[in-house]
């Protein structure tokens, strides 16, 4: 198991719907960068093209990416699930070298779960900066939960700045900037992806993720952190 963590990371998510239909969609990451190891397609549809509902703050050129990276990745996923409803039951089982997850839930927060580490490392720059999240991925995660691995994972990457000699940003600034941003994008990727025919599971597991964004937004914004402060109160 160990020699296979080295070659890659593996996330296996298995969806049982109670009409008793089962997918399982397997995510393979390059164990150092983590990047998408990624699926190939003869054709993509056209609401992957890049330009096609394109993020206004999408830093890609056309010349050099003819897809939108994550579209191109989800193509696989949208049309599974492109016929279901968010409220559907359903039971989800995740699969990593280190453990099981196994929860019954709706189909929206399922699906939001997995659209989460696609959409972090297929290849796209502004979503790229929570790359490290993905290698402890937590899925079905609460606000609180999220919050906490967001911060954790940006005050890390601040001390290996220092490290380095770097300035860091101990007031989190970059971090709200940075949801800024995803909240943007967010924001026009539901365009494109509701241009699609269908049932609103899709739409519906992307609003979820951006819920997260905003919230991380609001608490950043308003220095409302006390949540997960009350924590550190007796540990000086």
């Amino acid at each position: 198991m160990e020699n296979r963590t080295r070659e890659m990371l593996e996330f296996k998510y298995h969806f049982t719907q109670d009409n008793g239909q089962t997918k399982e969609f397997t995510i393979r990451l390059h164990p150092r960068t983590l990047e998408l190891i990624h699926e190939s397609y003869a054709k993509l549809p056209f609401w992957t093209n890049l330009e096609f509902g394109k993020c206004p703050n999408c830093t890609l050129s056309k010349e050099n990416h003819k897809s939108c990276p994550i579209a191109a990745n989800l193509v696989s996923i949208t049309e599974f699930f492109q016929k279901s409803s968010s409220f559907e039951d359903v039971e989800v089982r995740l699969e990593t070298y280190e453990r099981i997850f196994n929860k019954k839930t709706s189909l929206q927060q399922g699906v939001s779960s997995l659209l989460g580490i696609i959409m972090v490392t297929a290849g796209c720059p502004i979503l790229s900066k929570l790359r490290p999240m993905v290698r402890f991925h937590l899925p079905f995660a609460t606000t609180e939960e999220t919050i906490y691995r967001a911060i954790s994972m940006y005050l890390a990457k601040q001390y290996f700045r220092k490290k380095k000699g770097l300035e860091p940003d101990w007031e989190l600034k970059g971090l709200l900037d940075t949801y800024k941003e995803i909240h943007i994008l967010n924001q026009a990727f539901y365009e494109r992806l509701s241009f699609l025919k269908g049932k609103d599971a899709n739409v519906n597991a992307l609003i979820i993720l951006d819920n997260f964004a905003n919230y991380i937004n609001f608490t950043l914004d308003r220095d409302k952190l006390s949540k997960i402060e009350w924590m550190f109160e007796d540990l000086d």
